[in-house]
C-alpha cells in the first residue's frame, strides 16, 4: 500500500472516530437533559419573579438617574420657563363673583410636572434655611411623598404644613405676581399642600392649639401683605394688582371652613380699624388712595367667601358655630364702623350692606344657622 493510501485510510478512520464522539456527546446531552427535566422541571414562577425583579431594578436605576440629574440642574436652571402655565386655571376667576359656588380649590386639573417642580423648590429653600437643623430630614421626608399620600406621622404633617405656609408667604412677600409667571404655579401648589396637610391634621383631633396658631399666623401674614399701603403711582398700581392675587389665595384657602371663617373674622376686624383710620386721615395724604383700595379689597374678600362657601361650610361636620357667631358679630360691628364714613364715601356703606344682605339671605336658607344666638341675627337682619 502506498503512502497516499495510508494517509487516506488514516483520515477516514479519524473522521469516523470524530463522528462517533460527536454522536456520543449528543446522546449524553440528550440523556442528561431528559434526566434533569424529569427530576428538576423548570419553574415558571421563578422565571417570572426574576424577570420582575430585573425590571424593577432597571426602573429604580432610571429613577435615581433622573433624581440625580434634577438635583444637579435645580440650583442652576430656571425650573419654570416663561412658557410654563398653570393647567388648573387657579387664578381664572380672580376678582370675579362666581354665579355658582366654587368647588374644590384644585378643580382636580393640575399638572404633575408643576407639582414636582414646586416640591423641588420647597426642598431647596428648606435646605438653605435649616441646613443645621435636625428638623430638616423630617421636612424633606414629608415633602418627598406625593401630596395625596397620607403621612403616618403627625409631626411630618405639621412640618409639611409649616413649610408650605412659609413658602407661600415668602413667595407673596418677595415675588411680583404681575411680573413673574412662576408665582401662579408655585402659589397654587402651596395652597394645595396647605389644604391637604391641614385636613389630615384636623382629622386626627390632636394638637389643635398648635394647628390654630399656625393657621392664624398664615392668615395674619397674608392679610397684612394684602392690606399694606404702597408709595408712588407705579408702586401703587403694582401693589393693587398684588392685592388681588393675595386676595384670591385667601379665597382659595377659604374653601376649608377652618381657614375661611378665621379669614372673615380677621378681615372684618381689620375693616373696623381701617374705617377709624380713614375717618381721621387727610384725603390728600399719599397713602390715602391705597387705604381706600384696601377697604374695597377686604370687603370684596368677605363677599367672595360668604357667597362661595357658606352653604358648604354649614354642612361640614367640623363647622364651628361659636366661631361663626363671632365673625358675624365682628362683621356687624365693621358695618357700623363703615357707616360713620358715609359722608366721605357712601360706596363703603353700599358695598358692605350688599355683603351683609347676601349673608342674611344665605343664613335664611340654613335652618341650623337660624338656631344660633338670636341677638346676633337680629342685628344682622336689621
Amino acid at each position: 500500500m502506498s503512502a497516499g493510501e495510508n494517509r487516506a485510510a488514516s483520515a477516514a478512520a479519524t473522521d469516523t472516530s470524530n463522528d462517533e464522539s460527536l454522536r456520543l456527546a449528543v446522546a449524553i446531552s440528550l440523556l442528561r437533559s431528559k434526566f434533569l427535566q424529569r427530576h428538576h422541571p423548570p419553574s415558571q414562577s421563578d422565571a417570572l419573579k426574576w424577570k420582575r425583579k430585573a425590571k424593577e431594578r432597571k426602573q429604580a436605576i432610571l429613577r435615581l438617574r433622573d433624581d440625580l440629574k434634577e438635583a444637579e440642574d435645580a440650583s442652576q436652571c430656571d425650573l419654570f420657563p416663561q412658557t410654563a402655565s398653570c393647567k388648573c386655571y387657579f387664578f381664572d376667576k380672580m376678582g370675579k363673583l362666581s354665579p355658582n359656588r366654587l368647588g374644590d380649590a384644585s378643580d382636580r386639573r393640575f399638572n404633575d410636572v408643576l407639582r414636582r417642580r414646586f416640591l423641588r423648590q420647597v426642598r431647596l429653600r428648606e435646605r438653605r434655611k435649616r441646613a443645621a437643623s435636625s428638623l430638616k430630614g423630617r421636612v424633606l421626608g414629608a415633602f418627598i411623598k406625593p401630596f395625596w399620600t397620607l403621612c403616618c406621622n403627625d409631626e411630618d404633617q405639621a412640618e409639611q404644613l409649616k413649610a408650605s405656609i412659609d413658602f407661600l408667604v415668602e413667595l407673596c412677600d418677595t415675588s411680583s405676581p404681575v411680573q413673574e409667571s412662576k408665582f401662579e404655579n408655585w402659589s397654587h401648589q402651596a395652597v394645595e399642600f396647605i389644604l391637604v396637610a391641614l385636613k389630615n391634621l384636623l382629622s386626627t383631633g390632636r394638637n389643635l392649639e398648635s394647628i390654630e396658631g399656625v393657621v392664624s399666623s398664615l392668615i395674619m401674614r397674608l392679610v397684612r401683605l394684602m392690606s399694606s399701603p404702597s408709595r408712588g403711582d407705579e408702586a401703587h398700581h403694582s401693589d393693587t394688582n398684588s392685592q388681588f392675587y393675595i386676595q384670591h389665595l385667601l379665597r382659595k384657602l377659604g374653601c376649608e371652613p377652618y381657614i375661611g371663617q378665621r379669614v372673615i373674622l380677621s378681615v372684618s376686624q381689620r375693616i373696623s380699624v381701617l374705617a377709624e383710620s380713614l375717618l381721621f386721615s387727610d384725603p390728600f395724604d399719599e397713602n390715602f388712595p391705597a387705604m381706600h383700595d384696601c377697604m374695597f379689597v377686604m370687603i370684596q374678600l368677605i363677599e367672595f367667601l360668604v357667597s362661595d362657601y357658606l352653604l358648604t361650610w354649614s354642612t361640614n361636620e367640623g363647622f364651628d358655630n361659636i366661631l361663626f357667631e363671632e365673625w358675624v358679630t365682628s362683621l356687624v360691628q365693621a358695618r357700623k364702623a363703615v357707616e360713620v364714613l358715609e359722608s366721605r364715601n357712601g360706596l363703603y356703606v353700599v358695598y358692605i350692606d350688599r355683603v351683609t344682605g347676601e349673608l342674611a339671605k344665605l343664613v335664611g336658607q340654613v335652618p341650623l344657622l337660624q338656631k344660633l344666638n338670636s341677638d346676633i341675627f337680629d342685628a344682622l337682619f336689621r
